[in-house]
């Protein structure tokens, strides 16, 4: 169960969500997110995830590696976040998680209780949706805002005119 949303208090506004991976599609959902929170005078918060199992080496490799995947995400999150400015914009937050994808989104959902949308992408390969996509469908892993699943086949005027 997810705490009481609060992004219609005072104080407060409503905020979008959107998964930063190295998926073509990603940018599609980061569109969308980002329209609809200028449009809707709220905001944009762009998750990325490091995936935790990514270090299970001696000690020493693991903080190199570690450190690694933090300038790699840091570096994505800044060009993201610099598109949305300059295309959108409005200045969207930036989080690092690290560990499961799902785990990781209902953390972040939890902890920032504006958050009341996630916004993400279908692939069109036809290796299926994605990941996270596919894991709506699972009980497990439903989230506890509602999603937005944007087809990544949208161009950037047709997700404007939907958002």
């Amino acid at each position: 169960m997810v705490s009481t949303r609060l992004s219609r208090l005072e104080g407060h506004r409503r905020k979008f969500m959107a998964v930063i991976d190295d998926t073509p599609e990603c940018g599609r959902a980061v569109h969308y997110a980002g329209m609809r929170a200028k449009n809707s005078n709220g905001g944009l918060v762009l998750l990325y995830i490091i995936a935790d199992g990514d270090f299970q080496q001696w000690l020493g490799v693991e903080e190199i590696m570690r450190a690694e995947a933090r300038e790699e995400a840091e570096a994505t999150l800044a060009k993201v976040a610099q598109a949305v400015r300059e295309r959108i914009g409005i200045e969207p937050e930036i989080v690092i998680r690290e560990g499961a994808a799902t785990e990781q989104i209902h953390a972040a959902i939890e902890e920032d209780r504006d958050i009341a949308i996630l916004v993400l992408a279908a692939g069109s390969a036809k290796e299926g949706p994605g990941p996270l996509v596919s894991s709506i469908a699972g009980k497990a892993a439903a989230f506890p805002i509602p999603v937005t699943v944007i087809p990544d086949l949208l161009t950037d005027e047709e997700i404007d005119a939907l958002s």
